[in-house]
């Protein structure tokens, strides 16, 4: 897995907001993809046409979207150069380094600081090329825009681990699809102040449905505002979960696997949590160790509740 990048992101510029040009500084020089990344044929997979001319012309004025996602006179560009940088993350099994992030973005809204969504629209794309697709989003905030758009299909495993309660409020339990994408939507709720250790036995034990899914392509929502220092949310996440599940991934599925950056907001610890999921994807050694985090007996009962909940609700038609 190698890192794609194009400086046309940076032009979606938003002051001193959370979601700046800033969130980028700490990263080592990237040579970017050539030609620049175009993502506006693909909007309409995903958004329906009068929102994308909404986004258009929002961004001409730099009129926000809502109080807390902003538009700048170039966002537009950078926004669709995320998503071209996203499509070719999907065709290149490449991690997609990019903002604005996408997956509060809803096909006919845009929130949280999002205005298309990134890797909903490379998914969308794998599955019209006939792929079943597990989309992993390891934000720490649920990505309720990419839960919406495939709540109805079967042919997307669609898989959150997020603080709960946090922003956007949902993505509890008992919310699993609806049609024929009952059971495919996956919410696995961490209470606040998780570490590794509750991070890591979510995957294992939710494990078996990926396996029974089979996906032929797995998409990450690759967030990083779940680690410890990052100041957005209450989890306590480290370096080394980051690495473990990139491993664990890749080795389930070799080849099968591409990513698109999503929230983390300490620029100083973005990179190594970045360079530490691309090393165990790619089997290579964690290049930035750091201390694994465990969470007490409280966390553990809380934790246990939420998970029991949804498994039995997923148990009607995957085996645990």
């Amino acid at each position: 897995m190698r890192i794609l990048y194009h400086p046309d992101v940076l032009l979606h510029r938003t002051g001193d907001h959370p979601e700046s040009i800033h969130r980028l500084d700490y990263f080592p020089p990237i040579c970017p993809v050539e030609p620049a990344p175009d993502g506006q044929p693909f909007l309409e997979l995903v958004h329906s046409f009068d929102y994308i001319e909404k986004v258009r012309l929002y961004s001409e004025t730099g009129q926000p979207l809502d109080g807390d996602t902003l538009t700048s006179i170039h966002s537009f560009e950078a926004a669709t150069a995320a998503v071209g940088l996203a499509i070719q993350a999907m065709e290149e099994r490449a991690f997609a380094l990019v903002r604005p992030p996408g997956h509060h973005a809803f096909a006919e809204e845009g929130h949280g600081f999002c205005l298309f969504n990134n890797i909903a629209i490379a998914t969308q794309k794998a599955v019209q090329d006939g792929k079943r697709v597990l989309i992993l989003d390891i934000d720490g905030h649920l990505g309720d825009g990419t839960m919406d758009i495939f709540y109805q299909t079967d042919q997307v495993l669609f898989w959150s681990l997020h603080q709960y309660p946090a922003y956007p409020g949902n993505g509890y339990s008992n919310e699993i699809g609806a049609g024929r994408g009952l059971y495919y939507t996956m919410n696995t709720p961490l209470p606040p102040g998780s570490g590794d250790d509750i991070f890591l036995h979510a995957i294992d034990y939710m494990w078996p449905v990926v396996e029974q899914f089979s996906p032929d392509l797995v998409a990450v929502s690759a967030g990083f505002d779940a680690h410890q220092f990052d100041p957005m949310l209450q989890l306590n996440a480290s370096g080394h979960f980051f690495y473990k599940v990139g491993r664990r991934l890749t080795e389930q599925f070799p080849g099968k696997v591409f990513a698109v950056l999503e929230g983390g907001y300490n620029p100083e610890e973005l990179p190594k949590c970045v360079f530490n999921f691309v090393a165990g994807v790619n089997l290579e050694e964690m290049p930035f160790p750091e201390t694994g985090t465990t969470s007490g007996l409280r966390l553990w009962e809380t934790y246990e509740m939420h998970l029991h909940a949804a498994a039995g609700a997923l148990s009607r038609h995957w085996k645990f």
